[in-house]
């Protein structure tokens, strides 16, 4: 059983990939931290602000928590509570752990059919058919494409989305298919770590998908730190 802050990549790959998500979350959290700081001392120094900065701040915060879903399933951050199958026998313990582990599968997957729906639009594609599960695609999807952002300017970079999906017509703010796309990629990628921790509970590496118990750490960790003074 790990906890959280206990993950280690087991190949080159994972190492880098591992550090580019501790990477980007950081970025987020530090952006998201600058431009605050920024707008406050515009507005009270010099009775101005950053006009942008609330909009982009708010991107952030959602693409920070989104991913930060998906990272906390890697690293086994996830809370719950786990009173039932801490005394059952090994074996329900083992079975209560598949189920769970069907369940968050399945809600993964309709999270992710709705990611699509919901962005696509926005992205010039067609969404999914279906009720629950995907079974084609919508070819009468109403195209969003043309959809800004309230106040965050056009990235001179991203000017070639205007003929990818806005029929080639400019775009004055930037498309809104930018920060709505952190939902299908998050979505995702939780669907992806709930396969990962699937599986190694499927192999024994894991007992249930409730590893974190960062309370009764945080009392080990006191305990220990009061003996060694004690010492």
């Amino acid at each position: 059983m790990s906890g959280p802050g206990r993950y280690e990549p087991r190949s080159m790959l994972g190492k880098v990939v591992h550090e580019f998500e501790e990477t980007a979350i950081a970025v987020m959290l530090g952006l998201m931290t600058l431009l605050t700081f920024v707008n406050v001392i515009m507005r009270y120094v010099f009775n101005s602000m950053v006009i942008w900065g609330l909009e982009v701040v708010l991107i952030l915060f959602a693409w920070l928590v989104l991913f930060g879903i998906t990272y906390a399933f890697k690293v086994t951050a996830n809370l719950g509570v786990d009173a039932i199958i801490s005394i059952v026998s090994p074996r329900a313990r083992y079975v209560l752990a598949l189920l769970a582990a069907a369940c968050c599968l399945a809600y993964a997957m309709l999270i992710a059919k709705g990611a699509w729906d919901y962005w696509a639009p926005f992205a010039g594609l067609q969404q999914t058919t279906g009720h629950w599960f995907p079974t084609g695609f919508d070819a009468g999807t109403r195209d969003r494409a043309f959809f800004e952002t309230d106040q965050v300017p056009m990235l001179e970079w991203l000017r070639f989305l205007e003929d990818a999906i806005n029929q080639g017509e400019t775009y004055s703010k930037l498309p809104r298919a930018i920060p709505y796309m952190i939902l299908p990629i998050a979505s995702l990628l939780m669907l992806f770590r709930i396969i990962q921790v699937t599986i190694r509970i499927v192999k024994g590496e894991q007992q249930s998908m409730i590893v974190s118990h960062e309370v009764e750490d945080a009392l080990d960790e006191m305990a220990r730190n009061r003996r060694e003074q004690e010492q």
